[in-house]
C-alpha cells in the first residue's frame, strides 16, 4: 500500500500456491517494487492512471530480467488506484481489490471480479474441503495451476504482472469530488465482511474506518473468520486472507 495527499494506491499479491513461479525475487518483493514505482509514475498529475502503471510494470520487469516473466505464474498482484485532481476522483481497479465511495449515504462500488468467471469447477471443488486440509490446499493448487493458464490472456482474466500490458485491460474511470464524503480502497481480504461473509454493509464498514480507522477494520474482519477457522460456513481459499485498507476523506 502507497499514499500520497492525493493519490492512495492498495495492491495485493496474489498466492502461489506453492507452484514455480519462474521468478527467484518471489511476491512480496514484486508488491514493494511495483508500489513503489507506480507511486513515483503518478506524481505526474497529468497522466493517466493507466499509463502510469503501464510505466511502473515495465520498470518492474526492467529489474529482472534474468527471471521467466513468461511464466503463467509470474509474481503478480491486484491494483486498485485513487488519486484526487481539482474536481473528480480518477480511478483504476484491476482485479479483485475494491474501491467504494461514499456519496450521501451511498455506496458505489468499482471492482473487477473477471476472476470468478474461470475454472467455476475448480473453485467449487475447492469448497467441499475444511480450510487448512490438505485435502483443501491440494484443490486449492490445482484451481491456481489452471487460472494461470487463464491469466492475462483473451477471455481470461488480468492482473498486473510482467509486463505494461496488463494496464491496458484495467477498468478505469472518474467519479465527481463534490458531495464524496469519504473512499476506501482496498485489498479483498479486507472487504469481506460485505462482499463473502455478508455480517455486515458498507455503511457498518464505513463507520468501524471512522471510528477504529483501519486496524479496527482488519480485527473486525479476523473476529468474523475466527468463528469459523476450517471454513465451513464461508468456504475460502485461506482461513484468513491478507488485509490493507486505504481510507480516504477528501
Amino acid at each position: 500500500m502507497g499514499a500520497t495527499t492525493s493519490l492512495a494506491v492498495v495492491l495485493d499479491g496474489l498466492s502461489t500456491a506453492g507452484l514455480d513461479t519462474g521468478c527467484r525475487h518471489g511476491v512480496p518483493w514484486y508488491v514493494a517494487q511495483l508500489g513503489g514505482h507506480l507511486v513515483g509514475a503518478l506524481a505526474d498529475f497529468g497522466r493517466p492512471l493507466a499509463d502510469g502503471l503501464a510505466q511502473a510494470l515495465d520498470q518492474v520487469a526492467a529489474l529482472h530480467p534474468g527471471c521467466d516473466l513468461a511464466n503463467p505464474g509470474t509474481p503478480s498482484a491486484t491494483v486498485s488506484i485513487v488519486r484526487a485532481g481539482a474536481d473528480v476522483l480518477d480511478y483504476l481497479v484491476l482485479a479483485d481489490s475494491p474501491i467504494v465511495f461514499e456519496r450521501g449515504g451511498e455506496y458505489t462500488v468499482k471492482t473487477d471480479l473477471r476472476v470468478d468467471t474461470v475454472v467455476p469447477e475448480l473453485r467449487a471443488e475447492t469448497q467441499r474441503f475444511a480450510t487448512g486440509t490438505p485435502e483443501h490446499a491440494e484443490s486449492v493448487r490445482r484451481m491456481v495451476a489452471a487460472q494461470r493458464l487463464t491469466r492475462n490472456a483473451p477471455g481470461g482474466y488480468w492482473v498486473a504482472a510482467g509486463s505494461g500490458e496488463a494496464a491496458k485491460h484495467a477498468l478505469t474511470g472518474a467519479v465527481p469530488l463534490a458531495g464524496v464524503q469519504a473512499v476506501a480502497v482496498m485489498s479483498d481480504g479486507a472487504a469481506r465482511l460485505v462482499t463473502d461473509y455478508q455480517v455486515a454493509t458498507w455503511a457498518d464498514v464505513f463507520g468501524i474506518l471512522r471510528e477504529r480507522d483501519a486496524d479496527g477494520l482488519i480485527s473486525a474482519v479476523r473476529d468474523v473468520e475466527a468463528t469459523d477457522p476450517d471454513g465451513r460456513r464461508w468456504p475460502r481459499f485461506k482461513s484468513g486472507d491478507d488485509a490493507a485498507v486505504a481510507f480516504c476523506r477528501p
